[in-house]
């Protein structure tokens, strides 16, 4: 089968899959109820999803988690069509005008060799239609409702394309050390509040810190998440397999049985 053939195959297909969302928000009691506010919340889960399956995933559920997360989007789109806030023709239409209008480099007269000047390319027409838009800031449009790991990535990446950043990252973690100095010194004077603000602070800094490295803070704490998963799990096997319940044992044993369970999970990657 053509491309040509593939693709007018996959447009019959989202069509349908259009006629369904339709009939479904007609007909279908709880799919009338919905509203922009409240379909946000499945977007979001639907989007966090997908990212899982394509991180852990075989290509069946790669497909079906992608397949939910189209249909979020255009059921979202139906909504607020319904509501008379945009039609999906329309919207459809500027995200591919937009797609064109930032990659002048296949659609127009700017040249890009390699993916950095791609994305140097994104980012100075983003800025430019941010500005046209009536942004006064550069932090303009970093979304508040984006998760906070990500948001206090993206606004320093955001600062930086404005000028103002750490030289490096040794300067990001010398940044971490002086925050977690004030948030030892607010609970020498029992101020909590004010130890929790600082701790948000020390946050922000180190979650700029693995962008001094090529890798994003989501990437990293993600996998880290994982890794602690994978060691807990080793830690409630050794614990069952002494007969011992965790919720018994002092500091000293709970740190015993994790170190025997960093050695065993070490053991498991390595064979």
């Amino acid at each position: 089968m053509t491309q040509n053939a593939n693709d007018a195959s996959a447009a019959r297909g989202v069509a349908e899959l259009i006629r369904i969302v339709r009939e479904l928000r007609a007909r279908c009691p709880w799919d009338r109820e919905q509203t922009l506010a409240s379909l946000g919340k499945h977007l979001i889960e639907e989007a966090y999803e997908a990212a899982d399956a394509i991180a852990h995933g075989p290509p069946s559920a790669i497909a079906d988690e992608l397949g939910d997360l189209v249909t979020q989007g255009l059921f979202a789109a139906i909504v607020a069509e319904d509501t008379g806030l945009f039609g999906l023709d329309p919207m459809v239409d500027a995200a591919a005008q937009k797609l064109i209008r930032r990659h002048p480099h296949v659609y127009g007269s700017a040249r890009a060799e390699t993916a950095g000047e791609v994305v140097a390319n994104w980012s100075a027409i983003k800025a430019t239609e941010r500005t046209a838009a009536g942004a006064t800031s550069a932090l303009d449009g970093v979304a508040r409702g984006l998760p906070a790991l990500m948001r206090a990535e993206k606004l320093g990446a955001r600062a930086r394309q404005a000028g103002m950043d750490w030289g490096d990252i040794h300067a990001v973690l010398a940044k971490v050390r002086e925050e977690m100095d004030e948030v030892e010194g607010a609970l020498a004077r029992n101020d909590t509040d004010a130890a929790a603000a600082e701790l948000g602070d020390m946050l922000l800094a180190l979650a700029n810190a693995p962008r001094f490295l090529e890798h994003s803070a989501e990437e990293v704490l993600r996998q880290a998440c994982d890794k602690f998963t994978n060691r807990f799990h080793h830690v409630e096997k050794i614990a069952a397999s002494r007969g011992l319940a965790l919720t018994t044992l002092d500091p000293a044993r709970i740190e015993e049985l994790w170190q025997a369970a960093k050695a065993l999970a070490d053991k498991s990657r390595d064979s």
